[in-house]
């Protein structure tokens, strides 16, 4: 039970994420499907939070004394997130930002997703299902990938 707590914790950690809870979960031998469930859970908690207040605060403490810089930092990644998915995605806001959060690379998890999106002021629903679908679409891939399957299907096309 320890293990699927940690999982939960791990998926909620910004730049973590589910991205590090699927593979500890295979490493701790926990049941996929169960750790899978919990791992999404954990990263979509907080996501209305970063789209409702996540902007709100970061504008209002960019220019404070301790925390300015992070602050300011934040504001910029999701600033530079939100326009990068707007230059390749045009009209096509929902599905560039599912495949910005599905594909697992750093940076594009659910918590840059979302304050791009609420940067780019997309809807809340539709913010919410794109990263959704795309913490789904990470989870299968870091599943994949942290069993070995990438790794196998590597070996049997790989030239001998």
């Amino acid at each position: 039970m320890l293990n699927y707590l940690i999982i939960f914790l791990i998926s909620m950690v910004p730049l973590i994420e589910l991205r590090g809870a699927i593979p500890y979960a295979v490493g701790m031998q926990c049941n996929m499907i169960l750790a899978y469930i919990v791992a999404i859970l954990g990263n979509m908690l907080p996501v209305p939070f970063i789209y409702l207040f996540a902007r709100k605060v970061l504008l209002w403490g960019k220019d404070k004394r301790f925390v300015g810089k992070f602050f300011t930092f934040c504001l910029e990644k999701g600033e530079k997130g939100g326009r990068k998915l707007q230059q390749k995605a045009g009209r096509g806001l929902f599905v560039a930002l599912l495949l910005f959060v599905g594909i697992p690379l750093p940076g594009t998890g659910a918590w840059t997703g979302t304050l791009a999106a609420s940067i780019l002021d997309m809807d809340f629903k539709s913010t919410v299902l794109a990263v959704m679908l795309g913490v789904i679409l990470a989870g299968i891939i870091m599943g994949l990938a942290s069993m070995g399957v990438f790794g196998a299907i590597g070996a049997i096309f790989a030239p001998h």
